[in-house]
Formats: C-alpha cells, sequence, structure tokens
C-alpha cells in the first residue's frame, strides 16, 4: 500500500472522443514526425521507409500479412534560387501558412531539420488550428457527391 499512497490519484474519466481539432493537430504532427525522420536520414544520406503491414491473398489462395515499405513523399524542395523550401501538407492540401504564403524557405538541407522542428511547436500550441480546419473543410467537399 506504500506504493500506492506515493502517487497521486485521481477520479478521471476518459473522453468518449477527442474533440475535432485535437484530431487534426494529432494527424499533422504525425505527419511532421515522418518528415523529420526523412529529412535526418537524407542529411545522413540514408534511407528511411517505415514498414506496414499489408494483408494480401497468396498463390495458394490464404490471406496473409505482409510487411512492406511505406513510401514517404518529401514536403521539401528546391527552389529557383537554389534555397530549400517546405510546404506543409494536410492530406493532399498545402497548408496557406500566411496570406498568399504556402511555404517556409530555408538556406540549406540542415535548416531543414530546424524548420520542421519549429513547425511542430506551432501545431503542438495549436498556431495552425485555423489552417487545419480550413485544409479539412476543403478536403471534406471533395468527398461529397
Amino acid at each position: 500500500m506504500a506504493t500506492l499512497a506515493s502517487l497521486k490519484l485521481v477520479a478521471a474519466k476518459k473522453p468518449a472522443n477527442m474533440p475535432p481539432a485535437s484530431q487534426r493537430r494529432n494527424k499533422l504532427l504525425a505527419k511532421l514526425e515522418q518528415q523529420i525522420h526523412l529529412a535526418t536520414a537524407h542529411n545522413q544520406g540514408e534511407t528511411y521507409a517505415p514498414m506496414h503491414v499489408k494483408t494480401t491473398t497468396n498463390a495458394a489462395g490464404e490471406r496473409v500479412q505482409v510487411s512492406q515499405p511505406k513510401k514517404i513523399k518529401p514536403w521539401w524542395f528546391v527552389s529557383e534560387s537554389g534555397k530549400v523550401c517546405i510546404a506543409i501538407r494536410y492530406g493532399a492540401k498545402v497548408i496557406e501558412l500566411a496570406k498568399g504564403k504556402t511555404a517556409i524557405e530555408v538556406s540549406n538541407p540542415a535548416a531543414l531539420i530546424e524548420a520542421l522542428d519549429a513547425v511542430k511547436v506551432a501545431v503542438q500550441a495549436g498556431e495552425l488550428d485555423a489552417q487545419l480546419e480550413a485544409a479539412s473543410m476543403k478536403l471534406r467537399e471533395g468527398f461529397v457527391k
């Protein structure tokens, strides 16, 4: 009992579902984490391909699970001026970070990771919630018949 007495016990109830803003934020944070791993591997001259499990039917007609590398497209590109630009994406849509500005420009690939980390901190603080909601609405419009 001495161990339990040292812990802070509370009466907490798990929420039935997360608010939509938190779900969008978590989705973007997961994608940002992938981009940070991809950029780190790219700077070190390595490849980053996380594995995901896919269920397929083999030649014998049995359903089996197979691990395959997941394809991740980089969000950054080299601009005409030779600088690296990062376009933050939510789904297939590029997020407008400021009025008329959709990319972050960094001087070299090494600064790419620092910029992605800064965006990650901004997303965690909720600074991009309005842009995420707008991008989410645009994505939903594509599914309406």
